[in-house]
């Protein structure tokens, strides 16, 4: 059985520079769900901002957490977040599991429990974050499940939209045994071990051959040698399918295994139970395992994530370097690479660059605009790796996917610093962190936004290179390089999105003006960011209107042929479109105007891929003219796959 691994690594961090995106210092809520034998939710409101993680214990009998609408309570929202179902009969304690998210907006959330034995939520067992004080409050939503009709679930009982976790405790007490040692779990729930002394380990196993590890794969925490409680030691797996999971401890003092040391998710209640299975585990041979670990899960001590070596035993120097890691946040630019960073890019900026005796007025200016929009790509890349490893969007892709994503954003993080390194080495001013505004609420807009960046600087890398090739000769290796790399990055999200890897023979050259209005317009905060000891907007370049296209969305082959338009009423007179596809091409078609600030275009039909328009007053200018006729955008769109 295979296991993904796409599980938490830390609570959501955030830069404070950021809208749409987690807040600084989120606060965490918990909710307890039927707690005392009562129908209800306490708190049964609360008031949260962006960023905010709200977790739920469960007790007696079975309850859930759903989202629903105000307008249709006790009935899940489309898109919402549901948590399944967590029976328990411990009267004492709250379920091991829990279910956790985080809230992405300030909109009102509404929540019921859909358990129809009992009618819960038209009994009044419903819950608000952040509800109105007036209008649609919380009285108004219970009065309106009262009356609503027989609660519904998702059909497919599975945990959507936030972290169901189980945790497991590993030798409570010095006793040989996990607790909880025989769990029933849902497709997509994490299990969470953790360590207690003195020296345990978490071995996936079959049936038939307790005590020795699971052939052709399985998990392995490895041996975790402990000396104090709680250890801060965890390891994390996530169930996969609905086929029995056995476990055991591997150690062989004692013969923990064969003493009882072992555990199942989803044994059958017959035939091969978890007691057959301790019984079988009694009369195994000596228990062995896997030479590497960990496999098939995460292994973290203290939040850091332990990377797999070929040993059995946790080695505490693992701790440092792993690929798996995180970014917490946006380092000023200038800062160094760490060895964390380091191993999850796959190695430095370069230990030389040959530099020239000066640099160009026009090598430092665009280096400049490079760095503002690494600044802008780094915020989205950090803030949304983070959000995929905790909260409301793990799980939501493979391990790989995540894995590769926190590799773009080190990446990213390398390649700023091929900016910094070069203006500070001829003393020019370094461009800081800007404030921004993103409109992210889900991982959709999260991968739109980050392929909207990623294409936007491999346009101006190109306009770069371009432009410095004579000046600044020593530039081309260096951003060249970078170049390759942003166009490995933009083909992953592209296969994420459900293009080719590269629609089109070249990429788009966008003009840096340009550049600078498509992140003005769409993503930073106007004069917001720190240049030479001012805080401002970047000198030497042209802010134009924004450009608003929208057509209907393609699959496969289809192609998109025309474009609705929306930009300033004040533009008026002939207007064309300017269509930047692969590099070397500019092609125009007129604009149809349908009203004042409205309007249509046709997409010339040689085109594929994602390509750049641009609307102007004239047509037949160049590129390197075309800001002389641009009064509108950029604005991005996706045409084809070829």
């Amino acid at each position: 059985m295979s296991f993904l691994s796409c599980v938490v690594l830390a609570l959501a961090v955030s830069v404070s520079s950021v809208a749409g995106f987690t807040a600084p210092d989120p606060t965490e809520f918990v909710v307890e769900v039927g707690q005392n034998g009562t129908l209800t939710f306490n708190p049964e409101t609360i008031v949260a901002a962006v960023g905010d993680i709200v977790t739920y214990n469960f007790h007696p009998k079975n309850h859930s957490v759903t989202q629903s609408s105000f307008q249709d309570p006790c009935h899940p929202l489309a898109g919402g977040f549901f948590s399944g179902f967590v029976p328990t009969q411990d009267l004492t304690n709250a379920s091991p599991t829990t279910f956790t998210i985080t809230v992405n907006d300030t909109k009102p959330i509404w929540v019921y429990c859909g358990q129809t034995v009992g009618n819960h939520c038209q009994s009044g067992m419903v819950h608000a974050i952040n509800a109105p004080t007036t209008g649609n409050t919380i009285d108004a939503f219970k009065n309106a499940a009262k009356t609503a009709s027989t609660s519904t679930s998702p059909p497919d009982g599975l945990p959507v939209g936030g972290l169901r976790k189980t945790s497991v405790i590993v030798s409570v007490n010095d006793a040989l045994a996990y607790t909880q040692n025989n769990l029933t779990s849902l497709v997509g729930e994490v299990i969470e071990f953790s360590f207690n002394p003195a020296n345990h380990s978490v071995v996936q196993s079959s049936f038939a051959d307790p005590c020795h590890p699971l052939a052709g794969g399985g998990f392995s925490s490895g041996f975790v040698p402990t000396a104090v409680s709680p250890s801060g030691a965890t390891f994390q797996i996530v169930v996969n399918d609905t086929k029995p999971i056995w476990f055991y401890c591997a150690q062989t003092k004692k013969t923990h295994c064969q003493a009882g040391m072992v555990g199942s998710i989803n044994a059958p209640t017959s035939g091969n139970t978890l007691d057959a299975f301790i019984a079988k585990a009694a009369t195994a041979s000596l228990s062995t395992i896997p030479p590497a670990a960990p496999i098939g899960g995460i292994l973290t001590v203290n939040g850091t994530v332990i990377a797999t070596t070929n040993s059995d035993v946790l080695n505490e120097s693992n701790t440092q370097g792993s690929a798996n890691s995180t970014i917490s946040s946006v380092p000023p630019p200038g800062t160094s690479i760490s060895p964390d960073v380091a191993t999850m890019a796959g190695g430095y900026q370069p230990s030389s660059y040959g530099w020239a005796n000066s640099i160009s007025d026009n090598a430092t200016s665009l280096l400049q605009l490079l760095l503002f929009v690494d600044n802008v790509l780094l915020e989205v890349l950090v803030n949304g790796h983070n959000n995929l490893t905790t909260g409301g969007w793990s799980n939501i892709y493979p391990e790989s996917i995540t894995d590769t994503i926190g590799s773009m954003t080190a990446q990213a993080l390398v390649h700023r610093s091929t900016s910094t390194d070069c203006l500070s080495h001829y003393q020019k001013p370094i461009v800081g962190i800007c404030n921004y505004n993103f409109a992210i609420s889900n991982v959709d807009e999260f991968v739109d936004i980050a392929l909207s960046l990623l294409l936007l600087e491999i346009g101006l890398l190109l306009d770069t290179i371009g432009t410095v090739v004579l000046s600044d000769p020593w530039l081309i290796g260096p951003l060249a390089s970078t170049l390759g790399s942003k166009s490995r990055m933009a083909g992953m999200v592209n296969m994420m999105q459900d293009h080719i890897v590269a629609a089109a023979p070249r990429e788009a050259m966008i003009p840096a003006d340009l550049v600078y209005s498509y992140a003005m317009n769409n993503y930073v905060v106007g004069n917001s960011c720190p240049v030479d000891g001012t805080t401002g907007d970047l000198s030497g370049y042209t802010v134009i209107p924004p450009l608003t296209v929208t057509y209907a969305s393609v699959t496969g082959t289809q192609r998109v042929t025309s474009v609705t338009l929306s930009f300033d009423a004040k533009i008026t007179g002939t207007l064309f479109m300017a269509w930047l596809g692969p590099w070397g091409g500019l092609e125009y078609t007129p604009v149809v105007s349908s009203s004042a600030g409205q309007g249509t275009a046709t997409v010339p039909t040689d085109l594929s891929g994602h390509v750049w328009g641009v609307l102007t007053s004239a047509s037949g200018s160049s590129v390197s003219d075309l800001m002389k006729v641009a009064v509108a955008g950029p604005a991005m769109v996706w045409v084809t796959n070829p």
